[in-house]
């Protein structure tokens, strides 16, 4: 995989919820240049070009970032504040996609540059609307920033 092609990076630690996930975007036509990463901290390695993503090009930018606040190593709370923090990185739209619910949550992301917040619906139904909506809106209709 050329990881300069990447298109969504999605930052999730829960294999069920991210095969989901990539089942919805991959039935929605979302997923040619998608790349799944485990935890806070290979999404970091991703977006800055460390330890296996190396020899990626640091100006290769997705145009989505999905991301989940309950992960280990670096929460998603703490990537988003670094990369909505870097004036190279916080234009990526980057979206929460979490079961948290909590407004201190919710409140907080914004203030920190998150362009969505979106809480995984429970049903399987609704969840696959909601990923399909959430691809339609920021892969195709979306403007990038200039």
């Amino acid at each position: 995989m050329n990881y300069d092609d990447i298109e969504i990076l999605f930052a999730e630690d829960s294999l069920d919820d991210a095969m989901l996930t990539i089942r919805a975007l991959t039935k929605s036509g979302f997923t040619n240049k998608l790349l799944h990463v485990k935890d806070g901290a290979e999404a970091l390695d991703f977006i800055y070009c460390r330890g296996i993503y190396a020899d990626r090009n640091p100006n290769a930018h997705p145009k989505l970032f999905l991301l989940d606040l309950k992960m280990p190593k670096v929460s998603g709370m703490q990537v988003l504040e670094k990369i909505k923090g870097d004036p190279n990185l916080k234009a990526i739209p980057t979206v929460i996609l979490t079961s948290s619910q909590e407004d201190p949550d919710i409140a907080k992301c914004y203030d920190l540059g998150a362009n969505s917040y979106i809480v995984k619906p429970v049903d399987s139904n609704n969840f696959f609307n909601a990923i399909k909506e959430m691809g339609m809106y920021w892969m195709i209709l979306s403007q990038p920033s200039i």
